[in-house]
């Protein structure tokens, strides 16, 4: 019984993998090359020495602190647009049944 289960849940993770492949741009060499020779990549650079003499840290922890920063504002505006999203299908639901 419970083999069958793992059969499923590993069929399941299988799928969920196979379907972010197709998602996945093959060129990640030419995004990457684009990516680091952009302006952009340069103000972070520049960043990333302003903020490790600054606070008197090593550049890669300013490199990693600047990183952990901008995925933390991410997943918060992920978040919040997420709740938003469920704010509003609740309220559509609550319209459609009264």
């Amino acid at each position: 019984m419970m083999s069958e289960k793992q059969d499923a849940i590993q069929l399941l993770n299988t799928a969920v993998i196979k379907s972010k492949e197709k998602r996945i741009n093959t060129s990640y060499e030419e995004r990457l090359a684009k990516t680091c020779n952009s302006p952009v990549m340069n103000a972070l650079l520049v960043a990333v020495d302003h903020l490790a003499e600054e606070e008197k840290m090593s550049k890669d922890q300013a490199a990693i602190s600047i990183i952990e920063t901008l995925r933390e504002l991410d997943s918060i505006w992920n978040d919040y647009v997420l709740m938003e999203g469920i704010g509003k299908l609740k309220d559509l639901l609550k319209n459609n049944i009264q």
